[in-house]
């Protein structure tokens, strides 16, 4: 895997302004399985693998089947979501490819 970028050495301001994300995420009434399937997702279309990784393990440690997870990666055919999570799913993509198709 090829180094990362260090977010929080060359840009600070952005690091803690997604560390607020966070912390305004963990407080919220969204289910954290819901969240970390989001995140999940974003992490795919980005081709992240460490992403990926690291929310497939939070995942987990807060419950989320397997399976699912498996899933998300064609989550738009899958039965094991329900509308509400399909409606994040669809969100999650719009908003990660914004610049290239706007949102619907």
């Amino acid at each position: 895997m090829e180094t990362r970028i260090n977010i929080h050495s060359i840009e600070p301001k952005a690091y803690e302004a997604m560390l607020g994300l966070e912390k305004y995420l963990s407080s919220s009434v969204l289910d954290k399985k819901l969240i970390e399937l989001i995140k999940i997702r974003a992490s795919q279309i980005n081709a992240c693998a460490y992403c990926i990784d690291m929310h497939t393990k939070d995942a987990l440690k807060y419950g989320e089947s397997p399976r699912r997870i498996f899933a998300v990666s064609a989550w738009w055919e899958s039965p094991l979501f329900d509308e509400k999570e399909r409606i994040a799913m669809k969100m999650t993509e719009e908003i990660t490819l914004i610049a290239k198709n706007g949102l619907t």
